[in-house]
């Protein structure tokens, strides 16, 4: 069965567990096994220190990845124009293995737009700075690593926590790996 790392930060949450749950759901449903880096044992990170806890995270999450065949990222804007930097990391990890990477979005407006929108809220902004957006949902080389980019089919944006999108993508692996369920 093929494996797939669920990317993305969908673990800050509230509801985390619940969401990886549903996502695992939808992954088996389409006959992925999917692997949510969420730190379900937090009694043992508490009795760390930062600096401790924080590397035992990355350790764990890159021994997940090791184990996973492909990468599903959530790419949704986080905190700005663009996908969540670490899960950015996550993608070039597996784009740096030749792994096969799907990546959606739950947004449906083009990054340039999102970035001219971020430019015009920032109060002296760089002069001669262009996006080239190419009417891509992010960056061109974040687009580039995934061999799907899945975003909203109707181009209106969904919730961040929102499942369809996510499900189209799995959906999408799983015809490219050639996954019956």
């Amino acid at each position: 069965m093929i494996s797939a790392y669920l990317a993305g930060p969908d673990v800050f949450l509230r509801h985390a567990p619940s969401h990886a749950a549903a996502k695992l759901a939808i992954c088996a449903r389409h006959g992925i096994l999917g692997r949510s880096p969420l730190n379900e044992d937090v009694a043992s990170l508490a009795a760390m220190d930062e600096a401790e806890a924080w590397r035992a995270i990355f350790a764990k999450d890159v021994a997940l990845m090791e184990e996973c065949d492909i990468i599903v990222a959530n790419l949704t804007p986080f905190r700005g124009a663009s996908a969540d930097a670490g899960t950015l990391v996550e993608l070039g990890w597996f784009l740096g293995r030749g792994r096969p990477a799907y990546g959606y979005s739950n947004c449906a407006m083009p990054f340039a737009a999102r970035s001219a929108a971020q430019v015009a809220a920032v109060p002296d902004p760089i002069d001669g700075l262009t996006v080239g957006g190419f009417g891509l949902p992010d960056n061109l080389m974040i687009a580039g690593a995934v061999r799907v980019f899945v975003t909203p089919e109707d181009g209106r944006d969904r919730a961040f926590d929102a499942l369809d999108v996510f499900e189209n993508c799995v959906r999408a692996a799983a015809a490219d790996q050639n996954v019956t369920p």
